[in-house]
């Protein structure tokens, strides 16, 4: 198969071999993977074509509206990349892999408009798909499997361990990936410097509501301002996060008005789901000078029958809803293959005691065992609990149930909000609390630092953080957790606990919570 060079830029990496079937590495790798479906898929076949995707160009400097035709086929590119997205994102969730559907399903209209500009105008773009939400993933691989680099084939592995297609995109680990991203908001600094490097092309950069909630996309946007950078944001905002919807529980938020504040000029708001309108959008945004961001209002994974302006959709979308909307679609191989009994389980064996379990449901379980026990007063003047939009993943949200009025649900905010639980934790007789997902533990180290000088007491869960290939590369080895015991032995003590099993979690928890001091359990 030839390759689509189109998206190529200066960070491609030729060195990573091809995932395709005609290469004796890629053959390898497939039947390594093929062989932990025990013959289930012997007569399998990638139930799309994906040579039916239009390869366009359309010149935003010089098309002021679209064609019919132009019309039509942007709306085709975006039905079968909807329709390949949840195919195989939903593998992910019948495997037992988990994954993300709704962000890369969100964004397909954008990125077709994307691909059609790089296709008329190589000379004018930056001709990649950044994106600061590293787990809408799915975009990327699609990309590659359209450009050659990898065999559809492939993308039923999605997430699986040995698949090289991770929770987020890894340079030099997937070919045909052209940059590396992991959490939210931690991209558009890196974007900055990028659109310096090369101020003759103008950068997209795909982003969302609840990245703009980061700290980093402030100081990224007085910079990209400042310097009158050609960096183009196109931000999908659905209301929906893990844990609710931010118009609720995070008001004076408005991704609009955020943007305004920082200086950008240029904010255009639209329906993301009328292409006509999200087109001229963009065409305004590339031709204007400076930063500039089109805000795309839509509901999450819109026309997903029970998945649709649900958090859900955060999550690969789950088989029950993926085979009759497959079905409805027409595609009816791809539902059948979501049938099949594809789910695997860890073949090694381990020792421990009690049964096999996350810890982190024992964590937050416990936490409210023991809170049960206080004083009602005195738990709502003593506690108080801040999750960082993770509550539904970290089982925080069992505390929430419990006692809602010492929980404040936030958003994507790590280092403010564990700034702010330890603030409510320097009185000598309160307790602050937080968590989020280990993997972002690193972002708050100069907090963690201040906790510590100013005496806090907070106790700290940092979950998702065993050793996990499968899921999001090197961020799940327990690594992160050790930036957190950053201070002198001798000088204010840091407490840092890493259970092995579900009954040592509970009794970590027993041990040290509530507690004086700072403690951190992974």
């Amino acid at each position: 198969m030839t390759i689509d060079q189109i998206h190529q830029s200066f960070s491609h990496d030729g060195s990573v071999p091809l995932m395709t079937l005609s290469s004796p590495s890629g053959a390898a790798q497939y039947a390594s993977l093929r062989a932990s479906l025990n013959g289930i898929d012997d007569d399998y076949v990638f139930p799309f074509d994906l040579s039916s995707y239009r390869k366009i160009a359309i010149d935003p400097f010089s098309t002021h509206k679209l064609s019919p035709t132009q019309l039509t086929d942007i709306q085709h590119n975006i039905n079968l990349c909807r329709d390949v997205i949840v195919y195989f994102t939903s593998c992910g969730s019948a495997s037992g892999y988990g994954g993300h559907t709704g962000g890369a399903f969100d964004t397909v209209p954008e990125v077709c408009l994307m691909d059609a500009f790089f296709r008329a105008c190589p000379d004018r773009f930056l001709p990649v798909f950044y994106d600061e939400a590293g787990h809408r993933v799915a975009t990327q691989y699609l990309m590659a499997a359209l450009d050659g680099y990898i065999s559809p084939e492939f993308l039923r592995f999605y997430r699986k361990g040995g698949s090289h297609l991770p929770g987020h995109p890894e340079l030099g680990l997937t070919p045909g990936i052209q940059f590396s991203s992991g959490r939210l908001g931690h991209m558009w600094g890196t974007i900055n410097g990028i659109a310096m490097a090369n101020p003759d092309k103008v950068v997209f950069m795909l982003g969302s509501d609840g990245s703009e909630m980061e700290g980093n996309n402030a100081e990224a946007a007085r910079l990209a301002v400042a310097q009158n950078l050609n960096v183009k944001l196109v931000l999908d905002d659905n209301d929906i996060t893990i844990t609710g919807h931010p118009s609720a529980y995070l008001k004076g938020f408005v991704l609009e008005k955020t943007l305004s504040g920082h200086g950008l000029e240029t904010v255009l708001t639209v329906d993301g789901e009328q292409v006509e309108e999200l087109y001229e959008a963009m065409r305004r945004s590339v031709v204007a000078s400076g930063p500039t961001a089109v805000v795309c209002k839509r509901s999450m994974a819109p026309g997903i029958t029970g998945v649709e302006a649900t958090s859900q959709g955060h999550d690969a979308v789950a088989i029950q809803y993926a085979i009759p909307y497959l079905e409805a679609r027409g595609h009816v191989k791809a539902a059948a293959y979501l049938k099949l009994a594809t789910k695997t389980s860890d073949p090694h064996p381990y020792q421990g005691t009690g049964k096999s379990d996350a810890m982190r449901k024992v964590v937050g379980q416990t936490v409210v065992d023991i809170l049960s026990t206080l004083d009602p007063e005195e738990r709502k003047s003593s506690v108080m609990v801040i999750d960082s939009d993770l509550g539904g993943s970290t089982n925080f949200n069992k505390i929430q149930a419990a006692f809602p009025e010492i929980y404040v649900q936030s958003g994507v905010m790590e280092r403010g909000n564990f700034a702010a639980a330890a603030g409510f934790g320097m009185h000598p007789s309160k307790q602050g609390v937080f968590s989020t997902f280990a993997a972002f533990l690193e972002m708050c180290c100069s907090e963690i630092t201040m906790a510590r000088l100013n005496r806090s007491n907070v106790f700290s869960h940092f979950s998702h953080s065993g050793v996990d290939d499968m899921a999001d590369n090197t961020c799940h080895f327990g690594i992160n957790n050790m930036f957190a015991d950053n201070g002198l032995e001798d000088g204010y003590d840091t407490k840092l606990y890493f259970p092995c099993d579900p009954l040592q979690a509970a009794k970590v928890v027993q041990r040290t919570f509530p507690l004086i001091g700072t403690a951190y359990i992974p």
